[in-house]
């Protein structure tokens, strides 16, 4: 997914899912996320995670679903495309 796709999904997510979702991703997935925000955006985002202290593993995970359940919409819709996704070798 790019950035201009991510702005889409992001649309949809709410922050606090989106903040604790991030509480166990990869430094390349917050830096996509962070890219695809305004930069006051990426660092209100930023502040807020590091002032969220310890979480549940399980909140987590369920923040996690809750936006690929959204992104999971937005491709059925076709707002979206997902890289790799559709099956199907080109020719």
């Amino acid at each position: 997914i790019d950035a201009k796709q991510m702005q889409l999904v992001m649309k949809d997510v709410d922050q606090a899912d989106m903040v604790l979702a991030l509480k166990t991703a990869s430094d390349a997935v917050k830096e996509l996320i962070f890219g695809s925000m305004s930069s006051r955006a990426a660092e209100m985002v930023r502040e807020d995670l590091e002032n969220l202290g310890p979480a549940k593993l399980s909140d987590v995970e369920a923040a996690q679903q809750k936006i690929i359940k959204v992104v999971k919409k937005l491709e059925e819709a076709g707002t979206i495309t997902i890289a790799g996704a559709g099956g199907g070798d080109l020719v």
